[in-house]
């Protein structure tokens, strides 16, 4: 027995290949040093820090690509003893966080300036919470993503609370605190009830180790009409949808969308999002793939709801922070009908990851400026604000119309092709039904899109209560970065290929 345990135990042992979450590692290192280099430099030079976060990720991500150019770090395949595994998806993901990051540190550098907030501890958990995800992408056993999912979580809720001066902040943490602990309850419960029905040896595939992603699969493809084994899918499957905000889980986001600090709202819209989608990728085309025929239709009805519900509800928001919220809400709609024809068309995927591409950049524009926008209380943003806005900031003006334009699918910017392969996958499945609703709801979108940006250009035919903000003085380093932003969008709306997913 001892020597049984001896052989197994080296067996994992050799897959524990810690090169291959180097980037993670070194992400929470560069944390923990932040915090310690705040305690070196004199207060006044805290603003610094800014620069040890941004730069310390660039160079991370700059070593980690030069390395893997010339020298693979790891061979893709399970690691730990099964609980990650790598393959092409997960490296773009974690480019992907990593962008995610280095955006919304920035994004609170602006915020909390202006706020008089702490601004170390904010960056820390920033990048602590994108090194989660990059591990929650990769996760190939429930342990793993549940300890992935929930660092991701908590760090969430500290970062939704961050203003603890704005009454908004505070309300919208607790509500995300509740909302997200109920559903940590729901895929905690659908998990234990697939690990109770696959471990039990009267059911055809059991294994000792039901929570592993590659037995899961085979015992569910086994016992896909087992009632205790769908109860398990499903609840596993809502608590993923509290996640991604799909419809009937999307009662918190505009709550929370409007009361979180700007930039956290950004990281919750891109990040979270993004994290969720490739998760409930990984469940339905791994462990869950045998189940096809009884998800499909339940993710398709979702779907659609979650389409025009978001579309719909975004039409009477003034208020711009609950309008991104319903907004992202129809996304989530999107990526679900991607979701659906990634079951039956093998290059899905890839779609689905080239529209988080688009949406990171059009997101992160919009966001951009709503944080360069001097509030009392940001929470109390208003489409009245941005009267007339592009004739007082030309620059900001043009950096919101090309993100509103690109969330909104208007050619020739990236959001149109992203959500264009996400029609022709859907097609290729024959939804559709979901195509047609999906394309009702792109013009939807368009009302309210350009609603907002009428305000910005054509605003003096539109009285508004409030006096229009202005942006004040926007740095060359702000330029830079919504520059880089608006490029984006429009370089990969002309030459998709620019964006290293497709084949």
């Amino acid at each position: 027995m001892n020597e049984t345990l001896i052989a197994f135990l080296r067996e994992i042992a050799a897959t524990n290949q810690w090169g291959a979450i180097l980037p993670e590692m070194a992400l929470g290192l560069l944390a923990l040093t932040l915090l310690v280099i705040e305690m070196i430099l004199p207060r006044h030079q805290h603003y610094l820090m800014v620069r040890f976060a941004i730069f310390g990720q660039i160079a991370i991500l700059a070593v980690i690509a030069f390395a893997a150019r010339n020298t693979p770090l790891v061979t893709e395949g399970s690691l730990f003893g099964g609980m990650l595994l790598q393959n092409d998806l997960t490296q773009f993901m974690r480019a992907f966080f990593f962008i995610c990051s280095i955006v919304v540190c920035y994004l609170g550098h602006i915020y909390l300036e202006r706020e008089k907030l702490a601004r170390t501890e904010f960056y820390a958990i920033v990048i602590i919470v994108a090194a989660a995800m990059m591990l929650l992408v990769q996760s190939h056993h429930f342990v793993m993503l549940f300890v992935a999912l929930e660092t991701v979580t908590i760090g969430f809720y500290i970062l939704v609370s961050y203003c603890r001066k704005s009454v908004f902040s505070l309300e919208a943490g607790l509500k995300y605190l509740i909302m997200g602990a109920l559903s940590s309850s729901i895929l905690l419960f659908g998990i234990v009830l697939l690990y109770g029905a696959g471990g039990n040896p009267a059911l055809a595939g059991a294994s000792g180790d039901a929570l592993a992603f590659g037995n899961l699969r085979e015992f569910i493809a086994l016992n896909s009409d087992n009632a205790l084994v769908r109860a398990g899918v499903l609840l596993t499957l809502a608590g993923i949808f509290f996640k991604i905000s799909a419809v009937p889980f999307q009662v918190w986001v505009p709550d929370v969308y409007q009361g979180a600090p700007t930039p956290t709202t950004a990281f919750l819209a891109v990040g979270s999002k993004a994290v969720g989608f490739i998760v409930l990728l990984t469940l339905v085309r791994g462990p869950f793939a045998g189940m096809t025929d009884f998800l499909l239709p339940i993710l398709s009805v979702i779907a659609a709801v979650t389409i025009l519900f978001g579309n719909i509800s975004a039409i009477g928001q003034r208020n711009v922070k609950r309008m991104m919220g319903f907004s992202g809400v129809a996304h989530a709609g999107y990526l679900l009908v991607g979701i659906v024809a990634a079951m039956t068309v093998p290059w899905a995927h890839l779609a689905i990851i080239f529209y988080l591409f688009t949406y990171l950049f059009a997101s992160f524009a919009v966001f951009g400026v709503m944080t360069l926008v001097p509030k009392a209380n940001d929470a109390l943003q208003e489409m009245d604000h941005y009267r007339d806005f592009a004739r007082r900031e030309p620059f900001l003006g043009g950096v919101l119309a090309v993100g509103l334009g690109s969330l909104a699918g208007i050619p020739p910017l990236a959001g149109f092709i992203g959500k264009l392969f996400l029609f022709i996958a859907a097609f290729e499945a024959g939804l559709y039904g979901l195509l047609a609703i999906s394309v009702l709801g792109v013009f939807i979108s368009i009302y309210y899109y350009f609603g907002w940006m009428r305000e910005v250009y054509f605003g003096d035919a539109y009285p508004a209560d409030s006096q229009p903000v202005s942006a004040g003085s926007v740095s060359f380093v702000d330029r830079v970065a919504l520059g880089a932003l608006v490029i984006a969008t429009i370089v990969i709306g002309l030459f998709p290929k620019a964006l290293p997913i497709l084949p």
